[in-house]
């Protein structure tokens, strides 16, 4: 319990300190990115997405993803196929020209909270 109060207070005093903001913006410097792309995709519920995805100089691969109208930031992870991202329990799982959004908090054999996401060519 006094962990917890000791977290809330500094993160109250962090928002106090920051103008009432919870967090800056997130700048990754240290991060030096090769390229970027943008992509929209169009799911089956008709919910459009626009993703931005960068690949690093250093290997790493980043994808920026609209949940729940919030932007999250993925870390790409291993996978048997396709290239797989994940943001906390989120997954977004991209196979050439589709993709899928799970949400793990969901059970392991939930269906995607979005699916059969595919790319607009434009």
């Amino acid at each position: 319990m006094k962990k917890w109060l000791v977290a809330l207070t500094t993160a109250a005093s962090l928002a106090a300190f920051c103008g009432g903001a919870w967090a800056a913006p997130l700048k990754l410097v240290e991060i030096q990115t090769k390229n970027r792309q943008t992509h929209k995709y169009t799911c089956a519920t008709g919910k459009i997405l626009q993703v931005t995805y960068w690949n690093a100089a250093n290997g790493q691969s980043f994808a920026l993803v609209p949940v729940k109208g919030k932007q999250l930031l993925f870390v790409n992870t291993m996978s048997a196929s396709g290239a797989k991202y994940q943001a906390g329990s989120y997954t977004w799982w991209t196979k050439g020209p589709r993709a899928d959004l799970y949400d793990g908090m969901s059970g392991e054999n939930a269906p995607p909270m979005l699916s059969d996401c595919v790319t607009i060519n434009r």
